[in-house]
């Protein structure tokens, strides 16, 4: 049986992409590898990971993932710094969905900022 392509969209097995991510047995070297992680955390139900790479000071106290929402892809558009001696960075993406029959995406510009050797999600523009 192949192994399972991660949903980020890398074209990488999930076990050599996201997934050790996920696991925490490395962080994310990039802005852009830690929003695939976390668009790849939405496709596998892991809201844990997903407040765990929010930042502190704009992450909700808790995190409920809708059970009818289902990740159908994600496009990159382009990245502003987030590289791996950058402290903050910017990704724009659109990521597709299906919820209740209907397909829809959320197109976002995500800021993320390092903090302590570790990048974190900040907030949306």
């Amino acid at each position: 049986m192949a192994p399972r392509r991660c949903p980020c969209g890398t074209g990488l097995p999930y076990d050599q992409c996201c997934g050790p991510l996920h696991a925490g047995d490395t962080p994310a070297a990039t802005a852009e590898q830690l929003m695939r992680s976390r668009y790849s955390a939405f496709v596998v139900g892991d809201p844990a990971y997903l407040l765990a790479t929010w930042h502190p000071s704009t992450r909700p106290p808790a995190l409920e993932l809708d059970p009818g929402v289902r990740w159908l892809g994600l496009d990159v558009l382009r990245t502003e710094g987030g590289g791996l001696l950058a402290a903050e960075g910017t990704v724009e993406f659109t990521a597709h969905r299906i919820a209740g029959g209907e397909r829809g995406e959320q197109h976002e510009v995500s800021r993320f900022v390092r903090e302590d050797g570790a990048w974190r999600y900040l907030d949306a523009e």
